[in-house]
């Protein structure tokens, strides 16, 4: 196994990590899980840099790596519906998208197409982390000058999970056309 491969999987066991001090109660501890959060997400842009530049790119990689983002994006967003952080509502559109769109690659996959990561699937996914951070950590230092960024930042992930979805439809509907015949 190649060390692309290998920090992808350390992805995916970073995330009952991440859920188990998550629910822990002890001091800080959704701090210390936004820690574990940005380390697993920050693996993301490594795995995928070093299985180009080496020219290490796998079947397994172009399979699990985008696996891994959505159980970790999924995995906290679901926990924070149970905290009470996140309206349930705004998860079910996320992961209603992410299903969509992988549905979407696999019926492309076995036209023979590849769909590309698109500019605007890149912003959807910075501003989902980037409000999954900030709700982790209690929108510190926000919450400071009460300035709600954390839920600024939700809606936004929204708002481009939504947009990026219709773009990657719109964009290969030709996809759907090919899967018809």
């Amino acid at each position: 196994m190649n060390l692309p491969n290998k920090i992808t999987l350390a992805r995916v066991l970073l995330i009952p990590v991440f859920m188990i001090v998550l629910f822990s109660d002890f001091p800080h501890s959704s701090y210390i899980a936004a820690l574990i959060f940005t380390i697993a997400s920050a693996t993301d842009g490594l795995d995928g840099y070093i299985a180009r530049s080496r020219n290490q790119v796998t079947t397994f990689g172009k399979f699990v790596d985008p696996l891994a983002d959505k159980l970790l994006v999924s995995t906290a967003l679901i926990s924070m519906v149970q905290l009470g952080k996140v309206p349930a509502w705004i998860v079910v559109i996320i992961i209603a998208r992410e299903f969509t769109i992988t549905g979407f690659r696999i019926i492309a996959a076995s036209e023979g197409i590849t769909i590309a990561a698109s500019p605007l699937g890149k912003i959807k996914t910075i501003t989902q982390l980037i409000a999954i951070i900030a709700l982790l950590i209690n929108n510190y230092p926000f919450r400071l000058i009460n300035f709600p960024f954390d839920r600024v930042m939700l809606y936004l992930a929204l708002i481009f999970t939504v947009i990026s979805g219709i773009d990657y439809m719109y964009r290969n509907k030709q996809v759907l056309k090919t899967s018809e015949k």
